[in-house]
């Protein structure tokens, strides 16, 4: 039996069932009636004419500032259908179509929203709660606003039942909802001030331990890492990258018997091929 850390009772681990996916009109409609049911929640009424592409991003944006409580069933059957659509729409990618080396290594350059691992890494920040900036690109708001808002509600049982904001270095894994792949493992890194500490270096293999001690422990097959705290939180992305190709290997030597795979996951140009020279050198 897994244990989350001492909070596996906060959350529901079993498998999220999937949704029928919607056609073009169930999509426009069910992106309306998201939009007026948020809109409801702030007080607002509905009553302006847009495009379904601008409802859409409206109901995103509506979504990342919406604080975590309960969401009728019927609101979240409906959003399981959209997104779930999406996400097949999307195009989702499995693990057999990507080239792993002798280490169970791969590296894969894309939206990883769109990976169907066992489970992705999620840098969150320490509240654990997601990105609340309406529409940010971060990877953060990336996951949140794909999976749907139950994820929030999932994290912010965790940080009830735990009683403080996450520890920089820990991990905590909840259900990925509408995302291809099963679970997300939410780890925050170290924020970079002026220059790299050791504390920092320390900071971000624990991460990495972390996520992997966590996905060993669920049975887990198959865990795509994000480049951890080289966005916003200003880690240089080269030490980074060996940062995490290092620990990773270290890790895999020490659990010989393990069959995870491992993806590096980029979405940077520059990200790729950082990464794509390390792994050459192993």
């Amino acid at each position: 039996m897994y244990s989350l850390n001492g909070f596996e009772s906060a959350v529901d681990l079993t498998p999220y069932p999937r949704p029928a996916l919607c056609n073009a009109e169930e999509k426009i409609a069910a992106t309306d009636t998201l939009l007026k049911y948020l809109l409801r929640e702030r007080g607002m009424i509905a009553a302006f004419s847009a495009t379904p592409e601008k409802k859409r991003a409206l109901v995103r944006g509506y979504m990342n500032e919406r604080p975590a409580h309960p969401i009728p069933a019927d609101i979240i059957s409906l959003q399981d259908r959209l997104f779930w659509t999406e996400s097949v729409e999307k195009g989702i990618v499995s693990m057999e179509e990507l080239s792993f080396d002798a280490h169970g290594f791969a590296l894969w350059q894309g939206d990883i929203t769109r990976l169907a691992a066992d489970a992705v890494v999620n840098a969150a920040n320490s509240g654990l709660l997601g990105c609340f900036l309406p529409n940010h690109n971060c990877i953060d708001n990336a996951i949140h606003s794909a999976a749907g808002m139950q994820l929030r509600d999932d994290c912010a049982k965790i940080i009830a039942a735990q009683g403080h904001e996450e520890t920089v270095g820990d991990c905590k894994i909840t259900r990925a909802f509408n995302l291809p792949c099963k679970y997300v493992l939410h780890t925050v890194g170290p924020m970079i001030r002026r220059e790299v500490r050791e504390e920092d270096r320390a900071d971000l293999r624990a991460c990495y331990l972390a996520c992997l001690d966590t996905a060993e422990r669920a049975g887990l097959h198959s865990v795509a890492f994000c480049c951890i705290s080289t966005g916003v939180f200003s880690f240089p992305r080269g030490e980074a990258a060996e940062i995490a190709v290092g620990t990773v290997l270290k890790w895999k030597m020490r659990h010989a018997e393990s069959d995870l795979k491992i993806v590096f996951n980029t979405f940077l140009d520059a990200d790729t091929e950082i990464y794509r020279n390390i792994l050459k050198m192993m």
